[in-house]
């Protein structure tokens, strides 16, 4: 539904993972094969992947402006990650151990965090929606994943409502 490029660095991961349910027809990618092999789960970890989508989804509607994110916050205490420091002293997050999907989501969430690129990442307000995007606008309010389909619905039907004696 999204027609915006995908989001920066390690946002696509988490843009992609909120992305594989279509919240409108009900379609969710994680039942696939290849779905599952991008994001390097096993059949057994489905529901926690799908947990965790959840809650990313949540985070991504509160940056939106749109409930809360907590939890998120719950399920990211399990994440296992540690601060890699590089010889010329500069520093960052990385998973510690193998990593999961939660760690490189957690990963990725820390970067975005220092960047000050994560609450960027939204969510379409539209409710048969709820797609994951980036929001690029200056002022970063974006409201849809695509003026051309939610926007346009939802200003369509707050006209209609205007105009009905």
């Amino acid at each position: 539904m999204n027609d915006r490029p995908p989001a920066p660095g390690g946002l696509a991961l988490v843009e992609a993972l909120v992305n594989t349910l279509d919240v409108e027809t009900g379609a969710d990618s994680l039942d696939t094969p290849a779905s599952r092999e991008r994001f390097g789960l096993a059949p057994a970890e489905i529901p926690a992947a799908r947990d965790l989508r959840e809650a990313l989804r949540a985070a991504c509607l509160a940056h939106a402006g749109h409930g809360t994110a907590t939890a998120l916050d719950t399920l990211l205490t399990d994440a296992p990650l540690r601060v890699a420091v590089a010889p010329d002293g500069s520093a960052a997050v990385r998973a510690a151990g193998p990593p999961t999907l939660l760690s490189r989501v957690a990963e990725a969430i820390a970067t975005a965090t220092a960047d000050g690129t994560w609450t960027r990442l939204k969510a379409c307000e539209a409710e048969d929606c709820h797609w994951a995007y980036y929001d690029r606008s200056p002022a970063g309010r974006s409201r849809w994943c695509s003026m051309s389909v939610c926007g346009a619905r939802t200003k369509m039907r707050t006209y209609r409502a205007r105009r009905t004696p």
